[in-house]
């Protein structure tokens, strides 16, 4: 008899260390091995390490914009309502850990009961009561086949998953930060050029009107003046309500009132260096939304273990220790110790498929969770491609642009002298007058594009 209860006591043993949960291997990263060849794509250097990673007090060195993203992190209530979640997430962990270990409980108990006499046993009315203190384990699950642990590993999973998502997040936040402020400073510069461009329109729209009044001018000088002015007012317009929209959502994103910088700051600012990008496994598996998609996949496949453990035994345990006596004062007599063992082994016979089709919704979820992770991963890698890509491609487009912009202002130069010598018509002063707004317009825009970008990257190749 000792043997069999031996050998039941190894077997029990031995699978208690079974788990029905799938071995995890990393899906292969559906993507190149490289990125598309662009000058601006730096490999990695001789020590064939990663690149180092950039604080963003660092990659972003305007003090003004350092303050705005600070007051960011600080007071962002999008960022707030991430980190809840993170810790939710948390706490729900904690409650799955919780049930792999047996819930111990004091409870402490009076019961009384009156019996007829008719149903009695000696045919007298019985009057019975009964105290009870004991220490008790209500249903306690032993985790044979893995599923409470199972459980447990898909819940710190999901944890995982949302502390990488409220990473993710906070990266973004100091991206979005950054070009908000970029589009609004390149608002606030194109709302002067257009302010100063009025001021001269609008004295050249007098100067004309008195060469009118002298016959060196004719009434059609005089209304393709006012039109250039009031087209240039309605543009300043347009550009001041787009400027206050600027700022109002920088000011959403930081939480407070932005306090911009005047002048040319777009010129000022230096974030064009060479970023160090390795190869895209590397990059991109470093990546919070990468991460956040992989601890959904564990926990996918955490899950299935759990619902394949379904269709095999369960053994539950529920025991009390305690004392029992008829009187509140014979609690603690001699002899009034109590104690309960009740193990319960419940095996699924017939549950209407309820358990394989729980089964069928894990291995559904997990390879929704496969897909998603490689996707995940795909558009991470168009991501950063479309950047690098971006940032070489502005960088071609601000030189070209701002040479076609130095010929438009000296062309001006030259008409608005010949104009004023007599040898140009005033249409051709003020064609040139438009181009080279046009052009500084431009600039200021590509600028801002290529900062942006530049944002960007920081989000994109997550140098946290």
């Amino acid at each position: 008899m000792s043997k069999r209860l031996l050998s039941m006591v190894s077997a029990m043993v031995w699978v208690a260390g079974c788990s029905m949960t799938p071995v995890y291997e990393r899906p292969a990263a559906p993507v190149p091995e490289a990125w598309p060849a662009l000058q601006a794509a730096t490999a990695l250097g001789d020590s064939g390490r990663a690149p180092t990673l950039r604080e963003w007090r660092e990659y972003f060195p305007d003090p003004r914009l350092q303050a705005l993203i600070a007051a960011a992190l600080e007071h962002n209530r999008d960022l707030r309502i991430a980190l809840a979640r993170v810790e939710e997430a948390r706490a729900q962990a904690g409650i799955a850990r919780a049930e792999r270990f047996p819930q111990i409980d004091l409870a402490a108990q009076r019961s009384a009961s009156l019996t007829p006499a008719d149903l009695s046993a000696t045919n007298r009315q019985l009057n019975a009561q009964r105290y009870d203190v004991n220490l008790g384990i209500s249903a306690f699950e032993l985790d044979f086949w893995g599923r409470v642990k199972s459980l447990d590993e898909a819940a710190r999973a999901n944890f995982l998953a949302s502390e990488y998502a409220q990473q993710s997040f906070r990266l973004a936040l100091v991206a979005d930060v950054a070009s908000a402020y970029f589009s609004a400073i390149e608002l606030q510069e194109r709302v002067a050029l257009a302010a100063a461009t009025l001021a001269s329109r609008a004295e050249s729209r007098r100067l004309i009107a008195a060469r009118r009044d002298v016959g060196l001018a004719g009434d059609l000088d005089v209304l393709t003046a006012e039109a250039a002015m009031q087209t240039t007012r309605a543009e300043l317009a347009n550009l001041t309500r787009q400027s206050a929209a600027a700022e109002n959502a920088l000011r959403l994103l930081v939480g407070s009132s932005p306090a911009l910088p005047s002048g040319r700051m777009l010129e000022q600012q230096d974030l064009l260096a060479q970023v160090p990008v390795g190869l895209p496994a590397e990059v991109l598996l470093r990546r919070p939304d990468v991460l956040a998609a992989e601890q959904r996949l564990l926990a996918a496949n955490a899950n299935v273990g759990a619902a394949r453990a379904a269709f095999l035994p369960r053994i539950l345990l529920t025991a009390a220790l305690g004392t029992a006596s008829r009187s509140l004062s014979g609690l603690f007599d001699a002899g009034s110790g109590a104690w309960s063992f009740v193990p319960v082994l419940r095996y699924p016979l017939f549950d209407g498929g309820r358990s394989a089709g729980s089964s069928d919704i894990a291995e559904a979820r997990k390879t929704v969770a496969v897909a998603d992770y490689e996707k995940t991963l795909q558009q991470g890698f168009r991501e950063i491609a479309d950047l690098l890509a971006a940032r070489e491609h502005y960088a071609e487009q601000l030189a070209a642009q701002d040479a076609a912009t130095k010929a438009q202002g000296e062309r001006q130069r030259i008409v608005e002298a010949r104009h004023n010598a007599g040898l140009s018509s005033y249409l051709e002063l003020l064609d040139a007058q438009r181009d080279y707004f046009s052009a500084q317009q431009s600039a200021l825009a590509i600028r801002r594009l290529q900062l942006a970008t530049t944002a960007s990257l920081y989000k994109a190749l997550a140098l946290y």
